[in-house]
């Protein structure tokens, strides 16, 4: 199998840094590319390019943005053969945890219901017409192609996760000229204070980070003055001041570091300089909004749950709330 072209794919989003007066940014993407793919590629490559090789031309989709499911369609039915090559290169990119996606009629129901998500941040958000978007952590990119039908300008995903990036590509190929990329790299990895961001979303990150108050200040970097900060993370109750820091596991996720209060995050995005910081959501997340599904056949929420209380975690502290601020820089 050839090697993976990550220019053919990196190319255009490269030109547009370029164009938009981020050519540091792309010089140092395309140092970090060559790194990723020429010279350390991932061990599962060859599978997940398989996977994405296989997946049939279908000249003429149609991309809906504004649907629950982010949709792919066509005028005319896919006959069987095409129907089945479609699912068995989708089916290839499993697990698919991030969504849901509608291929042609082949419905992928992910693990997350990351439309509930968005229907509980959308409301709050600025209008999001003509902006130009961050999403730190955006997995295989769902609400990226959410805030693309909000009317974004551009919207500029990024995850270091391998396999998220090949399931972008899968929806990529088939969504026409819509103005969204996913970079699979780290927040780490971008240039310090760019400022060239209208709105960064932070959603299901900062509680994976050893220092969020270092992360709160590489979001405010990105963004532009005046810009949009929209920040979700888990939190649990308690007083200004309050944070849980689990001795070890969280929910069975090794990598959780702090869950603050409400009132504690708010005062952290005060102290790194955020203005107006306020918490427009507080939501339990269910099994029925995290769950396995048959495109995500491992364990899940209801498997990190004490299986006599499942208000608490299988480490006994307390379930998994999730809350959205949203602030402005100055």
């Amino acid at each position: 199998m050839a090697k993976f072209d990550w220019r053919k794919h990196f190319n255009p989003v490269l030109t547009h840094l370029t164009d938009a007066g981020q050519s540091g940014w792309a010089e140092t993407l395309t140092t970090q590319l060559t790194r990723r793919f020429d010279e350390n590629p991932h061990g599962d490559m060859e599978r997940w390019q398989s996977a994405l090789d296989s997946l049939p031309a279908i000249p003429g989709a149609i991309a809906d943005l504004n649907q629950p499911a982010v949709t792919l369609s066509h005028p005319d039915a896919l006959d069987a053969e095409t129907r089945a090559s479609l699912e068995s290169g989708l089916r290839g990119l499993m697990p698919w945890r991030k969504g849901p996606f509608d291929f042609f009629g082949t419905v992928i129901d992910t693990e997350w219901r990351s439309d509930w998500k968005w229907e509980r941040v959308a409301p709050h958000l600025s209008d999001l017409r003509g902006r130009t978007i961050l999403d730190v952590g955006c997995g295989s990119g769902y609400h990226c192609w959410r805030m693309a039908g909000s009317g974004a300008r551009r919207v500029i995903g990024i995850d270091p996760g391998l396999l998220f990036m090949f399931q972008f590509l899968a929806a990529k190929q088939y969504s026409g000229p819509v103005p969204v990329d996913l970079l699979p790299v780290r927040m780490e990895d971008l240039p310090t204070d760019m400022e060239c961001f209208d709105t960064t979303f932070s959603m299901g990150v900062l509680y994976h980070r050893r220092s969020p108050l270092d992360h709160l200040l590489e979001l405010k970097g990105t963004l532009k003055r005046g810009g949009e900060l929209v920040l979700e993370t888990l939190v649990v109750e308690g007083p200004e001041g309050y944070s849980l820091m689990p001795e070890d596991r969280y929910g069975q996720m090794r990598n959780v570091w702090f869950l603050p209060s409400c009132p504690t995050l708010i005062r952290w995005l005060e102290r790194t300089g955020f203005r107006n910081p306020r918490v427009v959501d507080v939501s339990d997340t269910t099994t029925d909004e995290q769950r396995k599904t048959d495109w995500m056949r491992f364990n899940s929420l209801a498997d990190f749950l004490d299986p006599n209380d499942p208000s608490r975690t299988i480490e006994g502290y307390p379930g998994p709330k999730r809350a959205t601020i949203i602030a402005e820089k100055p």
